[in-house]
């Protein structure tokens, strides 16, 4: 099943993206204008639901596509939803201005303070990233990178060259990073032995797509995405001009069989759900209401913990596991 038809259009709709967003192929550039008030869930209007979502570019292919078949089944249901990162959705639903948060971190203790409720709904991942015309690609597959080996890159700078890195080449590392708030750099942060998306240097572009582009168009660059803005939903490959650095998994110096699962999306994919790609910058997913959600969002809650599952993989997702989600609907009926 192809996702992005209904994800273009999605993308072409939004309203509040800070800056255009493009990755190319996967999709057409769009700019943001200013930032519209929500219509919140409780405000139906002639026996119609409108339900408005932002936040986590991560959750963002994934939510367009269970917000379609949902109004499919419930037409009397409308979704809005936008991407413009984890840090704006809860920005946006703490505030009123939004009635769900896409989320792709954990949450912070002041957002649980002002009464964030969670529901886990998918598990994907965050991938480095470097151009395919590097001319180091065969010295990177090989090679692969530990979380060390990001720490010095991206956080305190030590390794500004690929003979640093890799033992060749004195050309410098070109580093890219997210300026918009987000949970893929978050996660990035964490699994180059961080904590934080501010320790993380480089040039900061907005947005999942544009930070993808920006490494697309420098031989030397590096970068990261989430999985869902790295390969192709047409044929499970990296996207063209991205290729996946590897992670060194027994900090051997090199990237043996085992570790090699990056070539598809199904491949990586698998390796999330069998736990074998570490945790982070793989990451469970969420869905935020403040306070509880209102029958309406309880609703669709319960039919993306059930039937929508079945959409997860051919999205590109992983699918919680059973145990997790009976906890996840528990949690619906605890707060209730």
């Amino acid at each position: 099943m192809s996702i992005w038809k209904p994800l273009l259009g999605a993308v072409k709709r939004q309203t509040q993206l800070a800056a255009c967003l493009i990755l190319s192929p996967l999709l057409l550039s769009a700019c943001g204008g200013g930032a519209q008030p929500a219509v919140p869930a409780a405000n139906a209007a002639g026996g119609a639901t409108v339900i408005s979502i932002s936040g986590a570019f991560a959750l963002f292919p994934m939510v367009t596509v269970w917000t379609e078949e949902y109004a499919k089944l419930n037409p009397n249901v409308t979704f809005d939803v936008q991407a413009g990162g984890a840090g704006k959705g809860m920005t946006d639903v703490l505030s009123g201005a939004a009635d769900i948060a896409m989320l792709s971190r954990e949450a912070r203790q002041e957002e649980l303070d002002q009464g964030s409720f969670l529901v886990p709904v998918t598990i994907d991942a965050v991938v480095g990233t470097f151009n395919a015309d590097n001319p180091h690609v065969e010295q990177i597959l090989a090679h692969g990178i530990t979380p060390e080996e990001a720490h010095r890159i991206w956080i305190s700078g030590e390794t500004t060259t690929w003979a640093q890195w890799l033992g060749t080449g004195d050309e410098r590392i070109n580093v890219y990073t997210r300026s918009d708030s987000a949970g893929a750099a978050e996660m990035w942060a964490k699994f180059a032995n961080g904590e934080a998306q501010e320790e993380l240097q480089g040039t900061a572009v907005n947005g999942d797509p544009g930070l993808a582009e920006a490494v697309r168009q420098d031989a030397l660059g590096i970068g990261f995405n989430n999985i869902g803005f790295t390969y192709d939903p047409t044929n499970g490959t990296p996207n063209a001009g991205l290729l996946v650095i590897p992670i060194d998994l027994n900090n051997n110096g090199q990237i043996d069989p085992d570790e090699a699962f990056y070539s598809t999306r199904d491949e990586i994919t698998q390796a999330i759900a069998d736990e074998i790609y570490p945790f982070p910058p793989a990451r469970v997913l969420y869905l935020v209401t403040k306070g509880t959600p209102s029958p309406a969002i309880q609703e669709f809650y319960r039919w993306v913990l059930t039937d929508g599952q079945a959409f997860v993989h051919d999205a590109g997702y992983v699918a919680l596991t059973q145990e997790r989600l009976v906890d996840a609907l528990s949690l619906l009926n605890d707060g209730q």
